[in-house]
């Protein structure tokens, strides 16, 4: 969409910047848009890029994991998303989550604590009872200013982040999931 893996990596890069800067919650089809200005890409990608969510795919093996994980454990998703984009995100993974938190919800972008909080409240439990499957890097800042150990699915083998912690593991796959 944004022209080759360069390009939306620089998007991406630029996006998580702002999120990640912004403070309280800023309409995130809004700051898409502006990260692809910033990136020299057109910003009406943002509209696009909205319009084909409902296409995107979950990661191969995530369904499989989350369906075997949700037998034992509560399952939440806490995400950078505007509420109808999350959801929509959600339902396509095809696994029942106990919570959905969103962003726009919680008022704020991660890695504030703000939707991490949410979603520790809504599920009624402690983060010492809590495990969080990162997806970025940035969520090892906002999970260990609440407690929380993390998985990082690091699908793509990125540098952590100067400011963030440690994991408590890092793969490549959610299949170690399972083995934890």
């Amino acid at each position: 969409m944004a022209g080759g893996e360069e390009a939306g990596r620089r998007w991406r890069a630029a996006y998580l910047e702002l999120t990640y800067g912004c403070g309280a919650y800023r309409p995130y089809e809004t700051l898409v848009a502006e990260a692809a200005r910033i990136s020299d890409l057109d910003p009406t990608l943002a509209a696009k890029l909205a319009e084909e969510w409902k296409t995107i795919e979950p990661w191969e093996e995530a369904p499989r994991v989350l369906e075997e994980l949700g037998k034992t454990y509560r399952l939440g998703v806490v995400t950078n998303c505007s509420e109808r984009l999350g959801r929509a995100a959600a339902a396509r993974v095809g696994v029942p989550f106990d919570v959905i938190v969103t962003s726009e919800r919680a008022g704020f972008y991660k890695p504030d604590p703000a939707p991490y909080r949410l979603a520790l409240s809504e599920l009624g439990l402690e983060a010492r009872q809590v495990l969080f499957v990162a997806g970025s890097g940035f969520d090892l800042i906002g999970t260990a200013r609440v407690g929380l150990d993390t998985y990082w699915h690091n699908r793509v083998g990125l540098a952590r982040p100067a400011a963030a912690a440690a994991p408590l593991r890092e793969s490549r796959s959610l299949e170690e999931l399972l083995r934890l």
